[in-house]
């Protein structure tokens, strides 16, 4: 749990950061970018456990 609220801490401030340099966001911008993400994540884990 540590490193998910690790992770979206150091993920606002960089977000924070960009907005404040008017640089375009690192991230996908749409849900369906973000919703692919989350496909590498479950397809990496679903390899796991299958074959491991």
């Amino acid at each position: 749990m540590k490193e998910v609220l690790l992770s979206l801490v150091t993920g606002a401030i960089v977000g924070f950061l960009f907005a404040f340099l008017r640089l375009p966001i690192p991230a996908p911008p749409a849900l369906a970018g973000i919703v692919g993400i989350v496909g590498i994540y479950l397809g990496f884990k679903l390899f796991q456990i299958l074959f491991q």
